[in-house]
């Protein structure tokens, strides 16, 4: 022992584990000589000390675990899809929309038929648009604006088609404050053709079977397949009507697709049958969404 060491109960219990480095000599000389040069201390691996200097040390961090195949931080989330849809009436944009839905799932909002059904239900809106209905006035940009917006809010978790909005420049603006338009469907449709589809087009009033002169004529001209009673043409479908149609959509449209174009969003599909512009469509569009349907054809119908 050291001149003038005093043995003390820690003194005591360091010798009985064995831990005798700075017992048997002050602490500043063990911890010059290296551990090799101790023979006096029990062979293993080194002792920690004991008192502070264990416990101010940090616990040793565990190692991180891989994360998870899926886990929420490598999870990727698909941009939701805001698209629209032109075309002049009769050139399939109906057909189309359906098959749209089908295998996209996306949600269908017709500025058509909100209006139908805002005036069926004698809203606000729907009563203020009857009104310039009844008139024969186009329906002012405010009014469409405000009723398709705010149907739009509850859309704002899904993929969503929008069909016969926006139809002037002023819409398509506003339209643009609220929502970033993704794509723009057109189908470029000749106008002769499409007078053909729909003065060709006689219906049976009563039951509303439509009959197509070109496509599916009746079994006797102008006569029901059912009843034999007479078929009539529709003041819309009459050759006259149809070309007024054409000419105001021409002239309100074509500036909406030129704001498109400008920006990169029109896509044109061009055609004179619906079911050779779908396959492109389709194509077109499983590049921004996964098929959802349950069928498997080689050319989706």
């Amino acid at each position: 022992m050291g001149r003038g060491f005093v043995w003390t109960w820690q003194s005591w219990i360091a010798v009985g584990l064995g831990d005798l480095r700075g017992v048997f000599q002050p602490r500043e000389a063990a911890d010059v000589f290296p551990w090799e040069d101790r023979p006096w201390l029990p062979a293993g691996p080194r002792r920690r000390s004991w008192g502070r200097r264990r416990c101010c040390r940090a616990p040793a961090r565990p190692p991180r675990r891989p994360e998870r195949q899926g886990s929420r931080s490598s999870m990727v989330v698909s941009p939701l899809l805001r698209a629209v849809i032109m075309g002049p009436p009769g050139s399939g944009k109906g057909t189309v929309s359906a098959r749209i839905i089908k295998h996209f799932g996306v949600k269908h909002l017709s500025s058509g038929d909100l209006l139908r059904d805002n005036m069926q239900k004698k809203t606000e809106v729907g009563i203020l648009a009857k009104s310039y209905i009844d008139q024969g006035r186009l329906i002012p940009d405010d009014i469409m604006t405000q009723l398709m917006l705010t149907e739009l809010k509850g859309l704002d978790q899904y993929n969503w088609l929008l069909d016969g909005f926006p139809r002037t420049v002023a819409q398509a603006e506003a339209l643009d404050k609220e929502c970033h338009v993704d794509t723009v469907i057109d189908l470029d449709v000749p106008f002769e053709t499409i007078k053909c589809r729909l003065t060709a087009r006689w219906i049976h009033p009563a039951s509303g079977r439509v009959y197509n002169l070109e496509f599916s004529p009746p079994k006797v001209q102008g006569i029901d397949d059912i009843t034999g009673e007479p078929l009539v043409q529709r003041d819309d479908d009459k050759p006259e009507t149809v070309s007024r149609r054409l000419q105001a959509y021409d002239a309100q449209t074509k500036p909406v697709l030129e704001y498109y174009r400008e920006k990169g969003l029109l896509k044109s599909f061009s055609g004179t049958e619906t079911n050779k512009i779908w396959p492109h469509i389709y194509a077109f569009l499983q590049t921004k969404l996964p098929d959802v349907s349950q069928k498997n054809a080689a050319t989706p119908r």
